[in-house]
């Protein structure tokens, strides 16, 4: 129920560490300072706001009380010239006037809803309020006996000038405090997007050395951490190729003696046939032994670089062709992906042999994707079965199935080090699809 609830809310935040470390610092910076300018510097404001409009609403009445204790024009033209030299504001009176209607405006802030209270509790006359005709002034207008009374009240004086420095204060703070946090932050995540990238390439068999730690402590650690594990991880592959190096080195010399040995044999009609498939199986053994060999190397050391898959689809095709395949190729012409390109034409070449090997034909096609490519194999062979599908990538697995049983797993190998996979499905032909994702 409650995950529900925040579905919605979490949908809107950002999903980046920055946005959301940002999010975090903002947060509660904003509802510190409205809390703050709410209960604090709101309640002063209305307390402020109050009492200026009562000061000015009670000289407003105390003019009044004069103009109606002291009649005469000579009493009236002399409490006006002090009211104007006394309250710093004009005031004049026009006789024989009366009040136009009214209608209340209600302004941003407390200070009209204040003027409009204390004007009422003081002078308790009819009166208006006129807040648009001057920007400067609010025009007042108090209907008395036979005339209205018209006083031009300053603005300056219905408000405190210090909210703006307090606003100012707020908005620059929060802003000031915001870009320090966005500056550091970023530092910090941008460490982090480094380590993810030199994390992501040298899993896809891109070595570009050893990171610089950067950041933070923790960061700085981490970064140190995968450096020591890609420098462990280089060694253990290149001990473990020398390694397999000098094994096949040393288990093809027996065999080339073995070869050489078979080839000077005087012939002997009785012998012709043994002595063919002793030939075979030693050829088969040495092919054996280039695969294992390649499984192990695993084409590591080679740098990826922009590659036209259509040639090297092409040239696969040509090679199956030319051993007595049936292949075709259907794609678009001049398309180039940053590929490793031996490896490349090894995963291809490995899935076309493949495929070759149990059927009479072969297709080849491309299908550009929105972020990567596919090349697909079908093939018109009997197929392999759902339930064994995965468990042929596994070396050896599908030895039975013809083969060293490491043409499925290199190429996987292969393309999961670009960053993308094979997959196996059911082919139009009838038989058995390779699909070979890579990414753009």
């Amino acid at each position: 129920m409650i995950g529900a609830l925040f579905r919605p809310v979490k949908s809107l935040l950002p999903r980046g560490l920055l946005g959301r470390s940002l999010l975090i610092v903002l947060v509660p910076l904003v509802v510190l300072q409205a809390v703050a300018f709410t209960f604090f510097y709101g309640s002063h404001l209305d307390i402020i706001s109050r009492r200026l409009s009562g000061s000015i609403a009670g000289e407003i009445a105390q003019t009044i009380e004069l103009l109606d204790r002291y009649r005469g024009p000579e009493n009236e033209a002399w409490i006006l010239g002090a009211a104007r030299r006394q309250y710093e504001f004009p005031v004049r009176l026009v006789p024989d006037a009366v009040l136009p209607p009214y209608t209340h405006v209600n302004l941003l802030g407390p200070m009209d809803d204040d003027l409009a209270a204390a004007i009422e509790m003081k002078v308790r006359r009819p009166f208006t309020m006129d807040w648009s005709s001057d920007s400067r002034a609010v025009l007042v207008r108090v209907q008395l006996p036979g005339a209205v009374l018209e006083v031009e009240a300053p603005r300056k004086r219905l408000y405190a000038t210090t909210i703006y420095l307090f606003v100012l204060w707020v908005v620059g703070s929060a802003l000031l405090l915001f870009a320090v946090a966005a500056m550091f932050l970023r530092i910090q995540v941008r460490a982090i997007r480094r380590l993810a990238e030199a994390a992501e390439a040298f899993g896809m068999g891109r070595d570009r050395g050893p990171i610089k730690p950067e950041g933070a402590t923790e960061v700085r650690q981490v970064a140190a951490a995968f450096n020591r594990m890609q420098e462990r991880i280089v060694r253990f592959l290149t001990q473990r190729t020398e390694m397999l190096a000098g094994v096949s080195h040393d288990l093809r010399t027996p065999l080339t003696r073995l070869r050489l040995a078979l080839a000077v044999l005087p012939p002997h009609p009785e012998l012709r046939e043994d002595v063919a498939d002793m030939t075979a199986d030693v050829e088969e053994m040495e092919r054996m032994v280039g695969g294992y060999l390649a499984f192990a190397r695993g084409e590591g050391n080679e740098q990826a670089r922009p590659v036209d898959l259509t040639a090297l689809l092409e040239d696969v095709a040509s090679a199956a062709r030319r051993a007595g395949a049936h292949v075709e190729l259907d794609g678009p012409t001049n398309l180039t992906l940053n590929l490793r390109p031996d490896a490349a034409r090894r995963a291809v070449t490995n899935l076309v042999d493949n495929a070759r090997r149990h059927a009479r034909q072969v297709r080849l096609s491309i299908e550009p994707q929105e972020r990567g490519v596919q090349v697909i194999v079908d093939d018109d062979g009997p197929g392999i079965a759902p339930e064994r599908r995965e468990s042929v990538f596994r070396p050896f697995e599908s030895g039975a199935l013809g083969g060293t049983g490491l043409g499925l797993t290199i190429a996987r190998d292969i393309v999961r080090a670009h960053g993308g996979d094979i997959v196996l499905g059911d082919s139009p032909l009838g038989g058995l699809r390779a699909r070979m994702r890579l990414p753009i």
